[in-house]
């Protein structure tokens, strides 16, 4: 924290207040502090006479009912929102849902209640604690940060057993900042970004499952703030510099005006960014770029169509599994999918088979995957598909059927092996026979078959996968994840997550040159596909196709119709003789500042 005069600004209120933290949402934001309360629910607890033991066992079923309908509302909610956030919400909200369905956990608080002939509240903080506790001493850092999402549910439990109202914004006036010690991926549910102007808290990764909801919203954010809630009050007058990772708290009044005057430049620009609709992504020196979009659902085309996407570059294949009980059949797939591909109106679209496993979750697949000590490492993506080969059938039934109203691709996640991909094109053939004896129409040539280079493993036998795969997609989250073994939602090592490291830099390097030599088409859909600061970089590294969040797609073609693509490769050279992260970093701001990319 910072302060203009040299007293203590947390002891004395009065006075400009400044905190530093992570800016994970571009933007600026003033407004009124909310300051939410954290922390646990204190519960009573006490003994429940033998007599009424049935009916606390049944307050707590009810209780446990009305956690699913609050679930299931904030489910629907998260279908209205656009882009990655969807995604993230709906998987994190998956996963609540099966904890409230859970034998074991739910098991377990019901005979905490019969054999300790105590209250529901405190049965229900007795054992997520208990499991919490556990989930805290792994090894693994996606397994400890579940334990957070139990500690939620059980928050959630406490709160309907007690009808106590969850912290919702819906009574706060528009313009408001929400500052919290933590906010989740569910809060965010509950956030209309017309009424909440921005968000700060003390918890949090820049690559959390929260930062990429902030983004896909629009929401400008700080977060990983230490000190914030006790240098703050509800009232205060905030400024959220989502871009410099800024908070200023009762700011002077020229700094006041120093932001509202960047806000208002911020505005311009962006609306000047919207003109930029039909214009090509071509640099000055004429290099032509591909700009695309990343769906999550099919309602998304228009938007997608609206910001001049020229083709999808990744649809994602999971909402056609989410928040159900059973399986989607060939049919269903198909049509959903043909939505998507007549809409884009002959632009290409890129759609990824099942990504299910790790930390993304489906109770209709409950009977195919069993728990895993690492999901991350575990049975998901194209090895589940591979092996409940049903699953693999109807969906390449169903995207060769789609293939057959426009241009299509399909996309394998998480390929290791040559082999994977051969097996993925010998069911695709035989597919295909089987559609043609019945007379169904489908796509003619067949879709091209692609791999997404996520994974360090793929990214060394890049020169092999060529052999065997129409295209690449390189997937720069998992990617940085899996080369640095950093979960980037595990808040304690997120600090550490930069697509910058050299290691992950010279993967991306490896697998594009191995595309190159194979002359097969490559393109990168991670985040940072999205954020102007990298495009000379990938671009300078040989990439000329991008495939990004549709609110990302305008600043990131603002930036290529500025470049010099000559003048980025030749920054790329300098940038992959380096062997510090620092130092990568400084060359590659360097060269962005000056603005039109040649130097």
């Amino acid at each position: 924290m910072k302060t203009d005069k040299p007293t203590d600004p947390t002891a004395n209120k009065q006075g400009q207040r400044i905190f530093d933290g992570l800016g994970v949402s571009p933007g600026i934001a003033i407004g009124t502090a909310y300051l939410r309360e954290g922390g646990d629910l204190q519960v009573a607890e006490y003994q429940v006479p033998a007599g009424k033991i049935e009916a606390e066992v049944e307050r707590f079923r009810e209780a446990v009912a009305r956690s699913q309908r609050q679930v299931g509302k904030l489910q629907g909610k998260a279908k209205r929102i656009h882009g990655t956030a969807a995604e993230e919400l709906g998987f994190l909200l998956e996963a609540h849902i099966q904890m409230l369905k859970s034998g074991s956990l739910i098991g377990g608080i019901e005979r905490r209640i019969e054999s300790a002939r105590c209250n529901a509240e405190a049965a229900v903080m007795a054992e997520i604690g208990e499991v919490a506790k556990n989930f805290a001493a792994m090894d693994d850092p996606y397994l400890r940060s579940r334990g957070q999402e139990v500690r939620e549910v059980g928050l959630r439990l406490v709160r309907s057993l007690t009808r106590t109202n969850y912290g919702s914004f819906g009574h706060l006036a528009p313009g408001s900042i929400v500052i919290a010690e933590e906010i989740t991926p569910a809060d965010t549910a509950l956030m209309d970004p017309q009424q909440i102007a921005g968000f700060a808290s003390v918890l949090g990764g820049a690559e959390s499952h929260t930062a990429i909801m902030a983004r896909s919203l629009g929401l400008p954010a700080v977060i990983g703030v230490a000190g914030l809630i006790s240098g703050i009050n509800t009232g205060d007058t905030v400024i959220i510099d989502g871009s410099g990772g800024r908070i200023i708290v009762e700011p002077t009044a020229k700094c006041l005006g120093d932001y509202e005057a960047k806000r208002r430049a911020l505005a311009r620009e962006t609306k000047s960014l919207t003109r930029l609709r039909d214009v090509p992504a071509v640099t000055r020196d004429g290099a032509e770029v591909v700009l695309q979009a990343n769906l999550e659902l099919p309602r998304e085309v228009a938007q997608a169509l609206a910001v001049g996407a020229q083709g999808v570059g990744l649809l994602r294949t999971e909402f056609l599994f989410m928040n159900r009980e059973d399986l989607p059949d060939e049919d269903e797939q198909y049509q959903q999918l043909a939505e998507v591909v007549a809409g884009m109106a002959g632009r290409p679209v890129t759609v990824r088979t099942l990504d299910i496993g790790g930390d993304k979750v489906s109770s209709a697949l409950g009977e195919h995957i069993v728990e895993s000590m690492n999901p991350a490492l575990g049975l998901r993506a194209i090895r589940l598909s591979l092996r409940e080969r049903k699953l693999l059938d109807a969906q390449l039934a169903a995207m060769l059927r789609a293939g057959a109203h426009g241009p299509l691709r399909i996309l394998l996640p998480m390929i290791s092996t040559v082999t994977e991909v051969q097996e993925v094109r010998k069911a695709m053939l035989a597919t295909a026979k089987r559609l043609r004896r019945r007379g169904v129409a489908i796509a003619d040539p067949l879709p091209p078959l692609g791999v997404m280079i996520e994974i360090p493993g793929a990214a060394l036998a890049a020169d092999a996968l060529a052999n065997v795969a129409d295209f690449f997609a390189i997937g720069s989250n998992d990617l940085t994840m899996y080369t640095l073994a950093i979960d980037r939602g595990e808040e304690q090592v997120a600090h550490l997550y930069n697509p910058l490291h050299p290691a992950v830099l010279r993967l991306i390097q490896f697998t594009i040159q191995a595309a190159l030599r194979a002359r097969i088409p490559i393109s990168l859909c991670g985040e940072i596909a999205g954020d102007p600061r990298f495009t000379a970089l990938i671009l300078g590294l040989g990439v000329r196709e991008l495939s990004m969040t549709m609110n990302a797609l305008p600043r990131v073609k603002n930036r290529i119709l500025g470049l010099d693509m000559q003048a980025a490769t030749r920054r790329a050279e300098v940038i992959m003789d380096q062997h510090d992260s620092g130092r990568i970093a400084a060359l590659l701001d360097d060269f962005n500042e000056l603005g039109v990319g040649g130097a």
